[in-house]
């Protein structure tokens, strides 16, 4: 099954195939090349992360599109995808797991104190911090997709009473669901954590703003990793700089890198990370998305295609 590989990176399909060709040989695949005139091979499959728009040009005939990752708004930016083209997101591809231990990590530095030791260390000090039991500290999970569901999940087990919030309704065990505008305030009244898996979409563009921030309760936290344009970052900073917010910790921005001038580099209340909560292992993506095209091919049905007009 011919397949043709298109990223933004040279380097990044050079590994895809590097990986196709030791594992998953029965992928016949060849990296796109702008510069190449030759006559293009029919291929209907691709693989992709961000694919130069001469993709389309070349194959218009494509009509199975994997996206190598579980955010798809950059490639429903493309202009010529053609409109009867399937595309189809990772759903995991190894992205929840190490979300799950960024977020636990991060939260645990919080009802554990770990920062204290580090200053008491500093000092020569030898004492204990205060302590946060989890089960006084309500999570919120913004986004109950498949990596959404695994957070929450996974923190419902560890004792933080955990809700999450949708589109639309979700059933999870252990997890209070709300979902819908109607039941947006409700649940970020109750997040002291929140923690934004959104996919990026027109109506997600913005969504934490100053009116959204202000409904959580004095001295919450804000974890994005979502996407940066979920967040208005003026707003952002005017509520920590109240206190309203007590703390954000960011593994996205607005702009990538983010510019060595941006106030979140040198803000007290700010940590961030340079998008590497979720990293794609190729090799399990990789192999979802070939059992998703052999499935495809067959006639038979697969998860993960995206819906053009939902934007996910």
């Amino acid at each position: 099954m011919p397949v043709v590989l298109a990223s933004e990176s040279s380097a990044a399909t050079q590994k895809w195939l590097k990986l196709i060709q030791q594992h998953f040989p029965e992928l016949d695949a060849h990296i796109f090349d702008s510069a190449d005139n030759e006559k293009p091979k029919e291929v209907r499959a691709a693989i992709v992360w961000k694919p130069q728009s001469e993709l389309f040009e070349r194959y218009p005939q494509l009509n199975l599109i994997f996206n190598m990752g579980a955010g798809v708004d950059a490639i429903l930016r493309q202009s010529g995808i053609p409109p009867t083209a399937r595309i189809i997101r990772l759903e995991d591809g190894g992205l929840a797991n190490p979300m799950i231990e960024y977020v636990v990590h991060y939260l645990s530095g919080i009802t554990r104190n770990f920062a204290v030791y580090e200053q008491n260390r500093a000092q020569r000090l030898w004492q204990s911090a205060e302590q946060t039991p989890v089960d006084r500290l309500t999570v919120g999970v913004m986004g109950l997709g498949v990596i959404g569901a695994r957070i929450a999940q996974a923190l419902s087990a560890l004792d933080y009473p955990v809700q999450g919030w949708s589109r639309s309704p979700k059933e999870l065990p252990g997890v209070t669901c709300f979902h819908g505008e109607s039941q947006f305030a409700d649940f970020l009244g109750s997040s002291q954590i929140l923690i934004n898996v959104l996919p990026l979409t027109d109506e997600t563009r913005d969504i934490l703003n100053r009116d959204s921030l202000q409904r959580l309760p004095q001295g919450a936290v804000l974890m994005n990793i979502g996407r940066g344009e979920h967040v208005v970052e003026s707003d952002l900073i005017e509520l920590l700089d109240s206190g309203h917010l007590s703390r954000a910790v960011l593994d996205v921005t607005r702009q990538e890198p983010l510019p060595v001038d941006h106030a979140f580099w040198s803000h007290p209340a700010i940590t961030l990370t340079p998008h590497i909560s979720g990293p794609t292992n190729h090799y399990v993506a990789l192999g979802q998305i070939r059992d998703k095209l052999q499935d495809a091919l067959q006639g038979k049905p697969i998860t993960g295609e995206v819906k053009r007009d939902a934007g996910y």
